[in-house]
């Protein structure tokens, strides 16, 4: 369990950010669909932002980790 506490290498929160970017954007078509009442698309765009959020906690958890281990200067 001691794993999950370790400074992720910077290359992999970038990594993780564009991921984060990717995910908001493929999604654009389908809020744009749901927007104009597409039913199917707000499923989507639900399903969408369930993943954005994980992404977005697990990135918002290695900044902590850097800010923790002082990988970052404030």
């Amino acid at each position: 369990m001691l794993e999950s506490f370790h400074q992720p290498p910077p290359h992999q929160m970038s990594q993780n950010y564009d991921q984060l970017v990717e995910a908001i954007s493929a999604c654009r078509e389908d809020v744009e669909k749901a927007e104009a009442g597409n039913k199917a698309a707000t499923s989507r765009v639900r399903k969408s932002m369930q993943e954005v959020k994980a992404l977005a906690q697990e990135l918002r958890k290695e900044m902590l980790l850097a800010r923790d281990a002082g990988g970052t200067s404030s």
